[in-house]
């Protein structure tokens, strides 16, 4: 079946899936592949569930009318992605970056939806199967469209400006995040730098640059529009940190006016987010009031820059993911505030390759140079270290440590790798 044929039916039936435990009825069932899994054995089921048809790519199980064949079904979702996207005429914004995606994505929505009609990525479905699936999700009366691109080696983030085709763009930054993938730094700046290239290709190309980082200035050069931010004078918008204890508030100097915006995001690293979603709704002529009540009102959720109060403790929960730049940010920053008593719960970094102990190591160093109340690792290359902190090989065993401390007026910093599941230390 030809990809205009199968939006036909996708314009019939417009919501997909690839969950049969997340399948409603009418969806439209793609059987796709991963390493343990294969989604044509779940077909059937998915059709006797409700879907309205299934997308499989083996003839054994094909059964009838209702079940279609593709020679690939998640080429065919991606395809059907791209088809649907060419039916619009409104910005799409692509984010990548090391770190602060998603929660820069989650400032631009709430921005931008303050004031028009926006479709934004679900959490972090950033990959080959979740940018697809944010494309389809997006409705005719859509005026804007956020598209977050995760990406761990080379030629992801262009795979996906394939189909997304993005009218705009964003890196937040470029740091140390999946360099076993990338094969090294060189690797992750080139692999981001994708999607300024895409940019620089397009007739009307735009990217949003924190000017602050000079490899973003070579990284764009070339693309037809570029719109500057940072805390220097040679910007669209320039702003600065004038409180953070913990919680981040910005001043304005350059592009903002009025008083300084008080956010609810822990930490001076939230700073570049916060800037960028002011210069794109600025960029779009959504007023201040509304851009100031969007990120007022914003509060992170899913264990990002969250600040939360369990009986006299502060805890910074930052658990989300982690990487040697983000890790360094974190300390730093947690370094900084203003308390007594402090307590570092650190899980370790996944996909560093070659690189991993050495960057382990570096944490370490990093630890040592401030004063802690105590300080709790766990996992990883962290278990392959000599260190004279407590030790613990899962969360869970942290956990039991951290229970029985009965810490009290305390501030706590909870980092790591997802793979860690560091939340579940402080969890209720």
């Amino acid at each position: 079946m030809q990809t205009a044929e199968l939006y036909e039916i996708y314009k019939r039936y417009p919501s997909v899936q690839t969950d049969t435990r997340k399948l409603k009825s009418g969806d439209l069932f793609f059987a796709l592949k991963g390493d343990n899994f294969n989604g044509n054995k779940f077909a059937a089921a998915a059709l006797e569930a409700g879907a309205a048809y299934a997308v499989i790519d083996e003839e054994a199980y094909h059964t009838g009318e209702r079940t279609i064949l593709v020679p690939d079904a998640l080429k065919a979702l991606q395809d059907l992605s791209g088809y649907h996207r060419a039916q619009f005429d409104i910005p799409f914004i692509a984010i990548t970056g090391s770190n602060g995606k998603t929660t820069t994505k989650e400032l631009i929505h709430a921005v931008l939806s303050s004031s028009f009609k926006t479709y934004t990525t679900e959490g972090n479905l950033n990959n080959h199967i979740g940018v697809p699936l944010t494309l389809l999700k997006i409705r005719p009366d859509a005026q804007f469209a956020i598209v977050e691109m995760g990406a761990n080696h080379l030629e992801e983030i262009a795979s996906y400006c394939v189909y997304a085709n993005p009218t705009h763009g964003l890196i937040t930054n470029v740091g140390k995040a999946h360099l076993e993938g990338f094969g090294g730094p060189e690797g992750v700046l080139r692999g981001k730098g994708e999607l300024f290239a895409h940019l620089r290709s397009r007739q009307h190309g735009f990217a949003f640059v924190n000017w602050d980082y000079e490899y973003l200035h070579e990284l764009s050069k070339g693309i037809s529009g570029i719109i500057k931010y940072g805390t220097g004078s040679d910007v669209h918008v320039s702003g600065h940190v004038t409180k953070n204890d913990p919680l981040l508030e910005v001043g304005f100097s350059i592009g903002f006016t009025g008083k300084p915006i008080q956010t609810k995001l822990v930490g001076e690293y939230n700073l570049p987010n916060i800037l960028a979603a002011v210069t794109i709704a600025q960029y779009f002529e959504v007023g201040e009031d509304k851009i100031r009540q969007a990120l007022e009102e914003y509060e992170p959720s899913n264990s990002r820059s969250q600040l939360v109060k369990v009986g006299s403790n502060q805890i910074i929960l930052d658990a989300y993911n982690a990487n040697p730049s983000s890790m360094k940010l974190a300390i730093e920053n947690f370094s900084n505030v203003d308390a007594t008593d402090k307590v570092l719960v650190l899980g370790a970094m996944a996909e560093l390759g070659e690189h991993s102990l050495d960057e382990h190591r570096q944490v370490l160093e990093l630890i040592g140079k401030y004063n802690w109340k105590d300080v709790a690792l766990v996992g990883g290359d962290f278990l392959k270290i000599d260190h004279g902190y407590h030790s613990f090989a899962d969360s869970e065993q942290a956990r039991q440590w951290y229970l029985g401390q009965q810490f009290t007026n305390t501030f706590v910093l909870v980092k790591g790798s997802r793979s860690t599941k560091m939340e579940r230390v402080v969890a209720a």
